[in-house]
């Protein structure tokens, strides 16, 4: 089976400030549904926004939503989508100590970081804005009021476009790496045969994972480098940098990931 699993915003989607390629979310899921390659989305975004970027860019729909930067899955059957309660389960499981309230507790009256509304929040997912200028002392500062006491992982990303920092506190086990690991598991795939693409600071666990990671060509600088980084580390770790010299696209967003597919071969025939 082949897998390629993608980001959404300014990866998959060309909702920042580099150009866009007219025809690439066509051409992709033209190649997509004729090449029956399995498409999961890896994203941010939760279920009401995935459905919005759907309905705005036109792309196709996933055969998986792995949503709420890895803290929802759902499939998506015969027109409607299925919440993967198994997931939560495991999770549950996995990440014992974890604890959304007592995070909010921790971190409550920290200046410099604002909870995020409502509809970006659930039971696995405690996230903030944050003050980008003073992002490293605040980091900091989150680090020592949580590190090491609810089974956590926190992950920090610079939304250029809005310039904000976001701040995601989530369970260990529920990041967009495990919640893909889990799918590969489910379609009994090794994940060294699946695609990740992605441009910013959250991608930064799945491309360094030990799947086949694309960075489009509008990632992030600081996530170019700890990639390149984490592969002089570790040189069994595979990741491609679209460049924008492939067939007339230029690299960014879905042009980005389209020549990354084709690079590891999921897509077999030449674009048109």
């Amino acid at each position: 089976m082949k897998i390629l699993a993608t980001d959404l915003d300014r990866t998959l989607l060309p909702n920042g400030k580099w150009e866009a390629d007219a025809g690439a979310i066509e051409l992709f899921n033209r190649l997509t549904e004729e090449q029956a390659i399995r498409v999961v989305y890896v994203t941010g975004r939760n279920l009401k926004l995935t459905q919005e970027a759907i309905r705005e860019y036109g792309v196709r729909y996933p055969h998986v939503l792995i949503g709420d930067v890895g803290t929802t899955i759902r499939k998506y059957e015969q027109g409607d989508w299925h919440f993967d309660e198994k997931w939560t389960t495991h999770v549950e499981q996995a990440s014992p100590k974890w604890n959304a309230d007592r995070i909010r507790e921790a971190l409550f009256g920290v200046d410099g970081i604002r909870e995020q509304e409502s509809e970006h929040l659930n039971q696995f997912k405690q996230s903030y804005y944050v003050a980008h200028e003073k992002s490293d002392e605040l980091l900091k500062q989150v680090d020592t009021l949580v590190k090491g006491k609810f089974d956590e992982v926190v992950i920090y990303s610079f939304d250029s476009v809005d310039n904000k920092g976001l701040l995601d506190i989530l369970p260990n086990s529920a990041t967009k790496q495990t919640a893909l690991e889990y799918i590969c598991e489910e379609f009994d795939t090794k994940k060294e045969k699946v695609a990740f693409c992605g441009d910013s600071g959250n991608d930064i666990f799945p491309l360094t994972a030990g799947f086949r990671g694309v960075l489009v060509r509008n990632a992030d600088e600081q996530l170019v480098k700890n990639v390149k980084a984490a592969m002089d580390k570790n040189p069994d770790l595979k990741a491609y940098f679209a460049t924008g010299d492939f067939k007339e696209l230029n690299g960014y967003y879905t042009s980005g990931v389209i020549e990354g597919a084709y690079h590891y071969g999921l897509f077999s025939n030449t674009p048109e």
